[in-house]
């Protein structure tokens, strides 16, 4: 199947989730995550849902990190389709940018060499750990900045497509774990 194809399956899935499913299968992903071999890592990098999108709301997850004492990092869109990274703290301010994407004013930047696991936003992954997201690329222009072995972990509310994307690039970075409200799918972790 093609992206193409897999985007507008995912999209028009989750647009027949109700609101009482999102808050439920965004609650099981967060604690799901407690149980992953993550917890020594220090710095943290999570997206801030985008609601319109019915996209999974990561406050627990956020409220979960904050709570064992981790750095949080949220994004930024910049110029040129860059995201920058801000240090998530009592005052930080947030102002909706024009996808309506709820991003910091300002703050402490991060470089994202720093970040030791980053939780990624998708509409669909396959059993290879392939990723589909909107396909403007930032997650994987992030990452590539990011140190070698970054743990990346996508946050999704369906299973895995059982074939394998038709459409990979070899600039498309795999993930090494995906959480569902059901499952937790590894693929390349350490």
């Amino acid at each position: 199947m093609l992206k193409k194809d897999i985007r507008y399956k995912y999209s028009k899935l989750r647009s027949s989730l109700s609101q009482s499913q999102i808050t439920d299968n965004s609650i099981a992903i967060a604690n799901s995550a407690l149980s992953l071999p993550i917890w020594s890592y220090h710095y943290f990098h999570i997206f801030l849902s985008i609601k319109n999108k019915l996209e999974i709301d990561t406050e627990g997850l956020i409220s979960i990190l904050l709570g064992y004492d981790k750095h949080v990092v949220v994004p930024k869109i910049v110029s040129n389709n860059q995201l920058e990274h801000y240090l998530l703290t009592d005052s930080t301010k947030f102002s909706y940018n024009s996808l309506h994407i709820p991003e910091p004013v300002d703050g402490i930047t991060i470089d994202p060499l720093k970040l030791e696991v980053v939780f990624i936003p998708l509409l669909a992954f396959d059993i290879k750990g392939n990723r589909i997201g909107y396909g403007k690329g930032y997650y994987d222009r992030f990452l590539k900045e990011c140190r070698r072995d970054v743990v990346k972990i996508g946050l999704s509310f369906f299973e895995a497509e059982k074939e394998p994307f038709d459409d990979v690039l070899p600039t498309d970075i795999p993930l090494d774990y995906c959480i569902t409200p059901n499952k937790t799918y590894t693929f390349n972790a350490l």
